[in-house]
Order: C-alpha cells, then sequence, then structure tokens
C-alpha cells in the first residue's frame, strides 16, 4: 500500500465544478486563466494524495438556460448549447490540469470526434485506477438535466466515495448567506432534512439520485485553498450530506 492512501478518507471522488470556479470577481462572464490555474493547483494536492478523481463541469459562466429561455430559445436547444459550453469549460481545465504534469482525460456525453472522447464508463474507471484525472462534459447528453444531475451519476456509475460539489460559499446555509447576514452554515446534514427544509443543495432530481443510491454529498467552498485536499483527508470543511 502506497503510504499516502493512509490518512485518506476519500480515495475515490467526484467533484462537481460550476461555471462560476472558472472566473473571478472581476471577470464573471468568460474563463479566467488565474481561476484555471488556482483550481488546477487545488486538484494537484489531492492528485499527489494519489486520490482517483472525476471532474464534472458546469458552464454558468458562459451560457445558462434559463437566460437563453427568455431570449426565446427553445428550451431542448438551449441545454444543448449548455451541454457544449462544458465542453468549452472541460477543454480549458483539461488544458490547465495537464500543464501541472497531471494525466487528464476529457470524456463526453455527446460524441464531439477530434476534441474528446465519448464516455465509456468501463475506460473511466480503468483510468481513475491508473491515477489519471478524468473529466466529463456534456451532463449526462440529454436536455431538461443539469450538470449536478451528472456528477450523481457519474458518482455512482464509477463507484465513488462522494460527491464533492464546490461552491462560491461556504456550505448549506439556513437562507441564502447572500442575502442574510444572520444565516446559518449547517456541518452536517440528513438527506431527509434537505427534503424537509427544502434547502437548494442541488436539484431535486439529482439528490433523489444520490439519496437512493447512498452517495453522500460534502457543499463547500472551492476557493478556499486546500480545502479539498482538507476534506478527502478527512477534516470536516462545508456541509455534508448523508
Amino acid at each position: 500500500m502506497n503510504i499516502s492512501n493512509i490518512s485518506l478518507k476519500y480515495s475515490r471522488v467526484i467533484l462537481k465544478l460550476s461555471g462560476e470556479s472558472f472566473t473571478t470577481v472581476n471577470n464573471i462572464s468568460n474563463i479566467d486563466s488565474s481561476a484555471l490555474f488556482f483550481l488546477s493547483k487545488e486538484i494537484k494536492k489531492i492528485i499527489d494524495l494519489n486520490v482517483e478523481l472525476g471532474i464534472v463541469v458546469g458552464a454558468g459562466n458562459l451560457f445558462r438556460g434559463k437566460q437563453l429561455q427568455k431570449a426565446g430559445i427553445n428550451r431542448v436547444a438551449a441545454d444543448h448549447i449548455g451541454m457544449l459550453s462544458t465542453i468549452i469549460n472541460g477543454l480549458a481545465l483539461n488544458n490547465s490540469i495537464n500543464k501541472m504534469n497531471i494525466k487528464t482525460s476529457l470524456m463526453s456525453s455527446i460524441p464531439v470526434n477530434g476534441i474528446c472522447e465519448i464516455y465509456d464508463w468501463n475506460k473511466a474507471i480503468n483510468l481513475l485506477s491508473k491515477k489519471t484525472v478524468v473529466i466529463f462534459s456534456a451532463g449526462i447528453g440529454n436536455p431538461f438535466f443539469t450538470t449536478d444531475s451528472a456528477a450523481c451519476l457519474r458518482a455512482i456509475e464509477i463507484q465513488a466515495d462522494i460527491v464533492l460539489k464546490g461552491t462560491q460559499v461556504d456550505g448549506v446555509y439556513t437562507s441564502d448567506p447572500k442575502k442574510n447576514i444572520n444565516s446559518v452554515l449547517y456541518s452536517r446534514l440528513s438527506y431527509k432534512e434537505v427534503l424537509e427544509k427544502e434547502l437548494k443543495v442541488m436539484d431535486l432530481s439529482a439528490f433523489i439520485l444520490a439519496r437512493d443510491h447512498n452517495i453522500p454529498i460534502r457543499v463547500f467552498n472551492i476557493n478556499n485553498s486546500g480545502a479539498l485536499k482538507r476534506i478527502v483527508k478527512g477534516i470536516d470543511e462545508g456541509t455534508l450530506i448523508n
């Protein structure tokens, strides 16, 4: 056994990154190189611990389906635009991680020949076991499903220990902390509590998928340096839902 694995609580994880993770405060609708560099450094910290990492990317920094619908675009077409946008983010992240001398593989749920591989769960597991970071793009390949659903589905398929949802806040609060300064951070919640309190952790279909397959979810602030490393080593960070 590799000695670096002894202190790990989670050895195979799915990291869900929203589109906002690819931006900075002053650059809210694009891909920012400094944000990519920060993410890649955080990822390297856990790869150096021999964590097997799959990443599901969103694309809110480029396009949001609701905004496209308001512009008169059909929901199915809007979701297809969103799926293609996750491939753009995936390409950017893939390139950035490669610069850290980390092996990566970019997979897409829809075929995009010459740019990335088509998603194959068996190949993904094989790559993960060889310490290759696998980036999953294009959601689940169908409209009406979010990248949260993709994260939970991929976690089930590759038999991940946990879904780590990186956000712009420190975890799940009693109310929106950006609107209510008196909101309180939960350190731990059950699936039942999330549903009863109607807390916005992720969309309902994704959450139910995780619950039914007993996949724990940890919501944390991806912008906190070292947070990923602390989590995989079992240190409390953000909110754990199980």
